[in-house]
């Protein structure tokens, strides 16, 4: 499945060209439109379907845009920064960010949040952009602490958490079950912010 169009929503989660953007991963907006779609249709869904586009979360830590900006609107001002900076062609982008993986530019948008843009070796899609980190209406999380709040969520969804609950569904992602009071607790923080 392609990463632009994790599942079918509002056209607002279409990426324009020439940006790069998991809303999955990186918009709190669409995590919880996806996480409300899945839940509604579950019984049409496959795990191994569900599992594919979680997959997508990575295996690292994230920064999360919980912001009022919607996904066009967030590409659409960065797009107009390049523009207005002469920054928009692949060769001006990517001497102007630079191409190594630890190269990056950060660019501030109309709501004062921060936004990394970085060169992506793609001929149609060179801007890869996500959150500052420890930008304004952002927050960082372990990826499989997101993974874990999805999954709970949208197969099990009870509002009293527990973690037999929890470990239930994690191996479902191919993760061991959580031990740590302080897993536990990330994990059930994620759901009431996703609940929100």
């Amino acid at each position: 499945m392609c990463l632009l169009y994790l599942c079918i929503m509002a056209t607002d989660y279409q990426i324009p060209e020439p940006i790069l953007f998991n809303p999955l991963k990186h918009h709190l907006g669409f995590i919880r439109d996806f996480m409300i779609s899945k839940t509604e249709v579950i019984r049409n869904v496959s795990d191994n379907d569900l599992i594919k586009e979680l997959r997508h979360l990575g295996t690292s830590v994230m920064d999360i845009y919980s912001g009022a900006l919607p996904v066009s609107r967030i590409c659409k001002e960065v797009i107009e920064y390049l523009f207005k900076h002469n920054l928009s062609d692949r060769k001006t982008f990517s001497e102007w960010t630079g191409v190594k993986m630890v190269d990056y530019r950060v660019v501030s948008l109309s709501d004062g949040s921060q936004w990394t843009v970085k060169y992506h070796d793609n001929n149609s899609r060179f801007i890869h952009i996500f959150p500052a980190r420890g930008s304004c209406y952002s927050f960082r999380v372990k990826s499989n602490t997101l993974k874990s709040a999805l999954i709970y969520y949208i197969k099990v969804g009870k509002d009293y958490i527990t973690g037999d609950d929890l470990n239930r569904v994690r191996p479902l992602m191919g993760l061991s079950p959580v031990r740590d009071t302080i897993d536990v607790e990330a994990i059930v923080e994620m759901i009431e912010i996703l609940r929100d």
